[in-house]
């Protein structure tokens, strides 16, 4: 009993040791995938947001404009996340992206129910019931969480910058 409780003592104080570095950089290069896969198929593609209806404010800016700020903001969010720079700001910035699109492409059209809003957690509108899909886009939503919080981690420019350029030590140097 001894050796099993020693093996889980161990392994719990490795991967404590891991913490400050592999669940954020994970996340992270998750979501540079995820949005960097989307801004390069909107930079290729066809402008479909002409056929949308944004919320306001959003539907103050002409949907070329909105298709340019999308795609850019998915592409560069994307490389500063893999980098890790300016963390805090690419997560609220592409979090924001993601509740406008939730809002304009994601949403039910019609829902008078719980029972009916529910329909659409789902990742695919499959049977374009007008249910929504909105599961995906809210994942990424929590995914962005804990680097809005926590920052983006040891193994990135902002943590580098905290130590080098500020003289900060973060809580996981100590």
């Amino acid at each position: 009993m001894n050796l099993v409780f020693g093996g889980y003592v161990a392994l719990s104080a490795w991967l404590e040791r891991l913490a400050p570095i592999f669940p954020l950089l994970a996340l992270r290069l998750l979501l540079a995938w995820e949005f960097g896969e989307s801004g390069y198929a909107k930079l290729t593609g066809q402008n479909w947001f002409a056929d949308l209806t944004f919320p306001f404010p959003f539907n103050l800016l002409s949907p070329e404009i909105s298709w340019q700020i999308a795609t850019w903001f998915e592409l560069l969010g994307a490389v500063a996340l893999v980098l890790g720079w300016a963390t805090r700001f690419v997560s609220t910035s592409l979090m924001i992206l993601t509740v406008v699109a939730i809002a304009s492409v994601h949403w039910p059209e019609h829902w008078t129910t719980l029972a009916e809003l529910l329909r659409g957690y789902r990742i695919v509108d499959e049977e374009g019931d007008g249910f929504g899909n909105y599961k995906l886009p809210l994942m990424y939503l929590v995914m962005f969480l804990p680097l809005l919080f926590a920052g983006a981690g040891r193994f990135s420019i902002d943590h580098w910058i905290a130590c080098k350029w500020c003289g900060f030590k973060t809580r996981n140097d100590a």
